[in-house]
């Protein structure tokens, strides 16, 4: 063996290796790209659930696009307010606080209050079940009750209840819309946290045509349109749509609704007492109550019939005397305005 001649191509080779590495060391300085100190700053700052509901693929990409003034500051649903706050403090910006969201589900028609118009065998998945027909629930319109929603939560906020519908853990939903964004038929949306009353059916047929898939689905009277005190309801292709900037949870839609199709939120409501102000003026009872639970003679002191009552607060609006509280039901705050 030539051993000159292998120590001469070792030495060649070391040599090339060497100065190759020089080449990429020098490239790398030269071409590095540098990183905003408060990128690394705001992805800290984020809660790293990388759900993608700030519409940015993950927290990497959307922390890149806060330094480059792309994104909002407020744009994560998982981190809140208190997230925001952080970017705008490594910004150097003011930021509008937005309420927190929460999944609810918009249907009610479980197992036992919608029929099925065949049985399906198959694989278990929402999506695919979907594909057959719309699926094999009668109201085509409704939740299918495979459990989709369940298997993309990212935070295990979701469970399949008996009756076959979805079970959203407020607590645990950090409003991240991939339940939004999965479901085959949208019956699950965002609300606010403070939301209390909404609709919970998804169906556009008629009345007739709706009870016979579902117990519990709209039947588009139009009772909640002409009983809302502040016109927050308008009947659009058979369904109430609510005007959550007028609507002020009163209850009243929920209570008037024949098929109990609305949802209430709250825990418990306040309950109307007359005090000793009252002057038997009439205008709560006449004006006000649309469920006859005031009673009472003109010039005489009136009452309320706790059992009608669903503490709705429009008693107070129109008694012109301050003859009217509400008290009572776990500390929740009538509204009145």
């Amino acid at each position: 063996m030539d051993w000159a001649l292998v120590l001469k191509a070792m030495a060649g080779l070391g040599g090339l290796g060497l100065l190759l590495g020089l080449v990429l060391l020098i490239a790398s300085k030269k071409l590095a790209v540098r990183i905003d100190p408060r990128e690394e700053l705001a992805r800290a700052a984020l809660p790293g659930v990388n759900c993608g509901a700030c519409g940015f693929p993950g927290c990497d990409g959307y922390a890149a696009a806060v330094v480059t003034g792309k994104a909002a500051l407020n744009a994560c649903p998982v981190g809140g307010p208190a997230v925001a706050r952080r970017l705008g403090e490594i910004m150097g910006q003011d930021v509008d606080e937005t309420e927190p969201l929460v999944a609810k589900l918009i249907c009610r028609g479980g197992i036992e209050q919608a029929t099925q118009r065949f049985h399906y065998e198959g694989t278990y998945n929402c999506r695919q079940a979907a594909l057959l027909l719309g699926g094999p629930k009668a109201c085509v319109y409704g939740c299918i009750g495979m459990g989709h929603c369940v298997t993309v939560c990212p935070v295990d906020a979701i469970r399949l209840g008996p009756d076959r519908l979805p079970v959203i853990d407020e607590k645990k939903c950090v409003g991240c819309a991939a339940c939004v964004r999965e479901c085959p038929k949208q019956v699950i949306r965002l609300l606010r946290r403070s939301k209390l009353v909404y609709l919970a059916c998804a169906n556009h047929d008629k009345g007739r045509q709706i009870k016979s898939v579902c117990k519990v689905g709209c039947i588009a009277c139009g009772l909640c349109v002409r009983n809302c005190p502040t016109n927050a309801l308008e009947l659009v292709n058979n369904l109430p749509v609510m005007d959550e900037e007028k609507c002020i949870d009163c209850g009243i839609c929920v209570h008037k609704c024949p098929t109990r199709s609305f949802v209430d939120r709250a825990k418990g409501r306040p309950k109307a007492v007359i005090n000793k102000n009252c002057t038997g003026c009439t205008l709560c009872a006449t004006k006000a109550c649309k469920f006859k639970a005031i009673e009472g003679e003109p010039k005489q002191p009136h009452k309320v019939i706790s059992a009608k009552c669903i503490g709705c607060g429009e008693c107070v609006k129109v008694c012109p005397v301050d003859a009217i509280d509400m008290v009572g039901a776990l500390g929740h705050a009538a509204r009145t305005t």
